[in-house]
């Protein structure tokens, strides 16, 4: 390295100063997938930037997906994957493979990343201590051949019900990461498969955290130009779902932002997890890498 390269590392870390001083101590969710989490190149980085921020003051917790690898296990098995309205029907036998693969292969190897660049990640599901009670998700449909709705059921697959955060919070403070695979428990025992965009949205409502950090592999929230959104109140965010500017695939993560908001998280980020330290260039630069929907009180 030389000296003019030396000089400009200093200088950019010189600009986040500001960053760090504010958000130290805040806590901050991540809900991790996409791109970024079946890349090598974006998976290593993700590690070093959680272990980063981690370092310097702040309380990351990791929410992570698996879909596709999920579905490659269920494959290799012979078992064809199946959806419903975007939620993957989840039998006995799915759900076996669902809590193998992201309650032990890719929550293991995201603690294992993290550990391997210096931070201190412990991985759970929602069903250790407890702390994610889930409800059955079942949907409705009309029927022309009968006087009631048709009831979908789709196996397995939950809402969060509650989040009794204490064990995050004491990992927390023991200067862990934790690593949370979205599955839950139902009252009557049964494990059930969320959405992680759900569970990341609702943890961070329940821990009333500074930021919620949803990876995508978009760049974010685009007007009919193509151009990004960012900076956007609440408010003028459920104006572009009305005239019709938010639809489709990005409707599902705004809600998720939305509801934090109004939850009393303090802001809620959309980015592109395809971009090389994502999580960095959101938290510690004014441009970001992405939409940043705000709360009423919030500058960040």
């Amino acid at each position: 390295m030389d000296l003019e390269q030396a000089k400009e590392n200093v200088r950019i870390l010189g600009e986040a100063l500001p960053y760090i001083r504010r958000f130290a101590g805040k806590t901050i969710v991540v809900k991790y997938g996409g791109n970024a989490m079946t890349e090598a190149r974006l998976q290593s980085g993700f590690a070093r930037d959680v272990t980063l921020l981690k370092m310097v003051g702040m309380n990351p917790i990791v929410v992570h997906g698996g879909g596709p690898q999920i579905g490659n296990l269920l494959k290799k098995i012979g078992k064809q994957s199946e959806f419903f309205e975007g939620m993957r029907i989840t039998d006995r036998e799915t759900m076996d493979v669902v809590q193998m693969v992201l309650g032990g292969l890719v929550n293991k190897d995201i603690v294992t990343l993290i550990n391997q660049h210096g931070g201190k990640a412990v991985g759970l599901t929602g069903k250790d201590a407890d702390f994610i009670r889930a409800r059955k998700l079942t949907f409705s449909r009309d029927n022309p051949a009968m006087n009631t709705p048709e009831i979908i059921d789709i196996g397995h697959v939950g809402e969060v019900a509650t989040i009794q955060a204490g064990v995050v919070e004491m990992l927390m403070q023991g200067n862990f990461i934790p690593v949370i695979a979205p599955i839950g428990v139902g009252e009557d025992g049964e494990s059930y498969n969320i959405n992680a965009d759900l569970v990341a949205g609702k943890l961070a409502e329940c821990l009333r955290a500074e930021k919620l950090i949803l990876l995508t592999n978009t760049p974010g929230l685009l007007d009919s130009d193509g151009k990004v959104l960012t900076g956007l109140s609440a408010v003028q965010v459920s104006q572009l779902i009305e005239n019709g500017t938010i639809y489709g695939g990005m409707l599902p993560k705004i809600r998720c932002a939305l509801e934090a908001v109004h939850g009393g998280v303090t802001s809620a980020h959309i980015i592109d997890g395809r971009v090389e330290h994502a999580l960095l260039l959101e938290i510690f630069t004014r441009e970001g890498v992405g939409t940043l929907i705000k709360s009423k009180n919030s500058d960040t």
